[in-house]
């Protein structure tokens, strides 16, 4: 028999204990912690903490002593707004290489007339030469732009030279659209995940770069990084809950798993880290031991890099098991796998591409660049900076795919082995014509044809 409720009676979800006494109800003896509950926190718990004081172990000191020289030198970046841009004719040089490795006589460049509006020299007028590539199209007057100002030395005068366009305003603005949206789409929870987020890059700016710089071990910095991040990030945005701390452990095994291939792919396809002229710039600043530096920041970029999208499928994951079991209360954990894994497959087969299109997105350019000399395919793929772009896509989808069965096996344990009100808390799933309400635990609330808080059989 199905009992509806009553409105003018309290039920248990609503009364307070003093209520309950004065209804002459019985009332209900705390809320003990759950067996799983006590599982997940004896095995996250010294993670986090072993993520923490490895953190405090390694935080950076003294930057190590560099190889060659960092000359500083005065210069200022005021910003300008254009009054006027023209072409003219200037001498060639390395930047206007031809394909057949000439170098013109003259070529077409843009110089720029502005009125400097911060810094010093406000209101100075100005002129300075653009990019090569730049047209008077691309700067017409009023473009706020970037410039460099040298002070003159024994008399001489300042001297001035494009930087580049000022992009502060668009940027803050995309930004805070990106927040505003979140925040009306998600609610406090997309709140809490910017606030978490903000987190996450403060513990990038303040521990992970630094340590790296300061000659800390690349790998350990990465994962003590990460494991920070992503306690504070998941329990920041999904609250403490069963739920939480399964995509917690499914992207705490995610990341070691992409740490040890990392590690192994690595040492297997000789990715040194040194790649373009930034990176033969920095090992050559970082000494003897530059390359292989290099070679632990990629493991570390690797670590960082399978953190995002491994937090997306975990949390994923464990909410799809958990509204399985609400829909299904009397489904054994065999049978939440496997629907789950349905859910899971899917993820994956779009999860996976979508990481390796981002990589090539990414390298567009150098992709065209080879199409235009004509090099071979095999001899690309190979080449040290796409084998370093491979290694990490294929080192992260790998741990992303064993991920998503690791954390629907134990969302399965874990949430079968909890009451069915209590696993369906707060999600409220009618249906219509039978009876089922899932999500309350008053009296006279039914879960799947039983009335709790009375013989309804």
């Amino acid at each position: 028999m199905i009992v509806p409720h009553r409105r003018g009676l309290p039920t248990a979800r609503r009364a307070d204990p003093a209520q309950r006494v004065r209804d002459n109800l019985p009332v209900p003896a705390p809320r003990r912690p759950r067996r799983t509950t006590l599982i997940l926190a004896a095995v996250l718990a010294p993670i986090g903490l072993a993520a923490l004081v490895g953190m405090l172990l390694s935080w950076p000191g003294e930057p190590r002593a560099t190889h060659g020289e960092v000359v500083a030198v005065e210069v200022e970046h005021p910003t300008a707004r254009v009054d006027s841009s023209a072409t003219a004719r200037c001498e060639g040089s390395v930047e206007d290489i031809r394909p057949d490795g000439s170098v013109p006589a003259s070529v077409s460049c843009l110089t720029v007339r502005a009125t400097v509006t911060s810094g010093s020299q406000a209101g100075a007028q100005i002129e300075v030469w653009a990019t090569a590539t730049l047209t008077p199209d691309d700067v017409p007057a009023g473009t706020r732009i970037v410039v460099q100002r040298y002070p003159g030395v024994d008399g001489e005068p300042d001297v001035w030279a494009w930087h580049d366009f000022e992009r502060g305003l668009p940027l803050m603005t995309l930004a805070l659209v990106f927040a505003v949206v979140t925040v009306l789409v998600a609610g406090m929870r997309g709140l809490r995940a910017i606030i978490g987020l903000a987190i996450g890059f403060a513990v990038l700016g303040a521990y992970v770069l630094p340590a790296l710089l300061a000659g800390s071990n690349a790998l350990v910095v990465g994962l003590c990084g990460s494991g920070v991040i992503m306690y504070v990030v998941l329990y920041l945005a999904h609250g403490f809950s069963e739920r939480t701390s399964t995509a917690l452990l499914g992207t705490v095994i995610g990341l070691l798993v992409t740490a040890g291939l990392g590690m192994a792919g690595a040492r297997w396809a000789h990715l040194s880290g040194v790649v373009s002229e930034d990176t033969y710039q920095l090992a050559g600043l970082l000494g003897d031991q530059g390359a292989g530096a290099l070679r632990g920041v990629f493991l570390c970029g690797v670590v960082l890099a399978g953190l995002g999208v491994l937090n997306d499928v975990t949390i994923t994951q464990a909410s799809a098991v958990w509204e399985l079991r609400a829909s299904m209360p009397g489904a054994t954990r065999q049978q939440l796998f496997r629907r789950g894994m349905r859910i899971g497959r899917d993820h994956i087969a779009s999860t996976v591409y979508t990481i390796a299109f981002a990589y090539a997105g990414a390298a567009l350019p150098v992709l065209l660049l080879v199409q235009v000399y004509q090099l071979s395919l095999g001899q690309t793929l190979t080449s040290g900076s796409f084998a370093e772009e491979i290694v990490r896509t294929l080192v992260g989808s790998i741990g992303l795919v064993l991920a998503i069965p690791i954390t629907t096996a134990v969302a399965a344990l874990v949430v079968s082995a909890s009451p069915v009100d209590v696993a369906a808390e707060g999600t409220d799933v009618t249906a219509d014509g039978g009876g089922v309400r899932l999500g309350g635990r008053g009296p006279g609330h039914v879960h799947a044809g039983h009335s709790h808080g009375g013989h309804g059989h």
